[in-house]
């Protein structure tokens, strides 16, 4: 029974508290916080190392606050995680590069079909009247089936 607890514990990530970690004064140890919302967990899928419960997000987040202890920019602190994660460690990926596209197409595939339903919605405008059109439907009424049509649905 105490293997089976054990194993259930570790199958939820659960680790024991590291030593030696020491949050930092409130204000910094805010910004953290915040720092490691943006932070996406490696071994979690899309939760931040700030709620995750596992030990590499833990290590991560005090990697976040050995940083913030430097005195790093939001910007450096970011740019270590993509360096050794990729784009993958943040979780709203930057608006450049390729990602940028990934931004601007939905907007692009939206705006796309507004014009779509506007241009088939728009009305047709009335076709002209003169001795052309009278020749075409003078050509129509000679067509039999043409007149059948017509005739039934004035009925």
């Amino acid at each position: 029974m105490l293997s089976f607890v054990l194993s259930l514990a570790l199958a939820q990530g659960y680790a024991p508290p590291r030593e030696g970690t020491t949050p930092l004064d409130t204000e910094r140890e805010a910004r953290v916080q915040r720092l490691g919302k943006q932070l996406r967990c490696a071994v979690c899928q899309g939760v931040s190392i700030a709620d995750s419960p596992a030990s590499m997000a833990r290590a991560q987040l005090d990697k976040v606050r050995e940083l913030v202890e430097q005195n790093k920019s939001d910007d450096e602190i970011y740019d270590f995680f993509v360096e050794r994660y990729g784009e993958w460690a943040l979780m709203e990926p930057r608006k450049s590069g390729v990602t940028l596209g990934l931004w601007v197409f939905p907007l692009l595939l939206l705006a796309g079909g507004v014009w779509v339903i506007v241009a088939g919605t728009r009305k047709k405008p009335a076709a002209p009247s003169g001795p052309a059109t009278d020749a075409a439907n003078a050509a129509a009424a000679e067509d039999p089936f043409l007149a059948q049509v017509r005739a039934d649905l004035d009925k």
